[in-house]
Parts: C-alpha cells; sequence; structure tokens
C-alpha cells in the first residue's frame, strides 16, 4: 500500500475548514505570519506552498521579507512585534537563517503560544512530559497518519532513523507518551541494518539519499519517508521505494508523501493557536 500523503493532507483540510467556520461567528479569522530572511530559493518556494495551503482553507497569512544581512535586534523586534498582535495567531520562522543570527534565540523569541512550529523550550517541555500542545508538524503529520490507518501504537516496535530536533527526537517523545516502544537511530549507530529490520514501524529522516534498501525493513513494516534530496534531476528519499514497496505493509513516497502532512498539520496548528487564544 502507497501511503497517500495528498489525500491525508486534504481531510485534515476539510476538517480545519469546518474549525475555521466555527471561529467565524465569533468574528475571529485565523492568522499566521511567516517569517523569511534572505532569498534562498528553496525556502522561498516553501513559505509560497505553505501562503496557498491557508489560503485553501481560510488562514489569513502574510509575509514577513527580511534582508539577510538584517540584524539579530531587528529579527527578534519583528517577532516581538507579531506576538504583540491579536490578528496573529501562528507565527512561523523560516530555516535555516543566515550565519550571523542565531536560530535558537530567534525561536525562543516566539511566544509559546504563537509557535506553530512547535518549537519554542516550552512547547517541547510540554511534549516531553506527556502534555502535548503544539509540537513539531512532520512528527504529528505522521502520528495522524498512522491513525488514519488505523495501526495501534501501544506496544509496538518503532525505529527512527535521525535524531535532529525537527522530526527524531519530538518524534520519539511523541510516540512514547502513545506507549511504543522506541529506538532512535543516527550517523553513530553501529549496523544500521540491525536495529531497522526490527521495526514495526519505520521512519526514516537522515537526509541521505536511498539509504535504506530492501534487506534493511521488516516486512510488513509500515515505512515513512521523511527525506527529501535531489539527485540529477529527481527528487527521492532516505528509502529505495522500489526496493521496499513490495516489502513494506504500507510506505509513503516521495514527493506526496509526509511533505503534504506536514503542511496539513501547520495549518491545524494555527487554528488551534487561534482557538486556544480566543478562549483566553
Amino acid at each position: 500500500m502507497i501511503i497517500d500523503g495528498k489525500d491525508m493532507a486534504s481531510q485534515v483540510e476539510a476538517e480545519t475548514r469546518t474549525r475555521i467556520e466555527k471561529l467565524a461567528t465569533q468574528g475571529v479569522v485565523p492568522g499566521l505570519a511567516t517569517v523569511l530572511v534572505g532569498t534562498d530559493p528553496a525556502s522561498q518556494m516553501y513559505i509560497k506552498l505553505k501562503h496557498s495551503a491557508c489560503a485553501r482553507v481560510g488562514i489569513r497569512s502574510e509575509n514577513v521579507d527580511l534582508h539577510e544581512d538584517v540584524s539579530e535586534d531587528q529579527l527578534l523586534g519583528k517577532i516581538q512585534e507579531l506576538n504583540r498582535r491579536d490578528d496573529v495567531h501562528g507565527i512561523l520562522l523560516q530555516l535555516p537563517l543566515p550565519n550571523h543570527l542565531d536560530a535558537r534565540k530567534a525561536m525562543m523569541t516566539i511566544a509559546p503560544e504563537k509557535d506553530v512550529d512547535g518549537f519554542h523550550p516550552e512547547n517541547m517541555g510540554a511534549l516531553l512530559l506527556g502534555a502535548e500542545k503544539l509540537v513539531p508538524c512532520t512528527p504529528k503529520g505522521i502520528i495522524y497518519a498512522l491513525e488514519l490507518l488505523g495501526v495501534k501504537l501501544e506496544g509496538i516496535e518503532a525505529v527512527l532513523v535521525g535524531h535532529s530536533n525537527v522530526v527524531g527526537k519530538p518524534l520519539a517523545a511523541m510516540m512514547l507518551n502513545r506507549n511504543a516502544t522506541v529506538q532512535v537511530c543516527h550517523a553513530y549507530t553501529k549496523d544500521l541494518a540491525e536495529h531497522t529490520r526490527k521495526g514495526e514501524i519505520l521512519v526514516v529522516a537522515a537526509g541521505v539519499p536511498n539509504l535504506i534498501k530492501g534487506d534493511m525493513v521488516k516486512p510488513g513494516a509500515y515505512v515513512f519517508d521523511v527525506g527529501i534530496n535531489r539527485v540529477g534531476d529527481e527528487t527521492i528519499g532516505d528509502v529505495d521505494f522500489e526496493a521496499v514497496k513490495n516489502i513494506a505493509s504500507a510506505i509513503t513516497p516521495v514527493p506526496g508523501g509526509v511533505g503534504p502532512l506536514t503542511v496539513s498539520m501547520l495549518l491545524r496548528q494555527t487554528v488551534q493557536a487561534a482557538e486556544s487564544q480566543t478562549n483566553k
């Protein structure tokens, strides 16, 4: 089975529109502000995709374009300005930032209740305590997909390849919160295949094209490929799709798998933030 991330994302968008309509009865239009520093083509493309998604569901969105030479004080000042605005419920800082800017400091400046990317230490801390609020969008999308597929996480063996703050670490915490048995692998793991073959769920976010071969996957596993790699004119994942698709029970393609789910979770969390701030 090929997991259709676009179809699942469309279901999230339909649910999100319903919640937006309910907020409209209270005179509230959810607002998302993105902050883009510089002119990196990939970052510009991701921002455009997010704004298009907002338009589809009825979220008001705006982009703050800052020159690549912007000072740290100017960047933090702009984020603080967005924090104070009642019509902005979610703030997304597009990464990576130019080298002279401290991404961690910038992320910590975003008000936790507006941190729709889920990277603020307060939101990460709540996640680790099992009291999830706003969480990173890619892990949330993977959890949502597993729920739609009817996969019960309690007691299941999950293997994650990659231990970034964006995917691996928060996803491990989310799965532990649901009582899965979680193993996290990374660049320093010895004999990666020995570990990946144990995963009833295998999530790969390593940034290495075709890292996972067919003989590294447990038959019947659910495989989520988070990798996006440009090889020549092709976009491929971290999993050798052709070699694995007939071994796994279900697998996400690249593109069209985890990516659309990630964007749909950004929309959902923007609405969640709007609801929370409205109820306050």
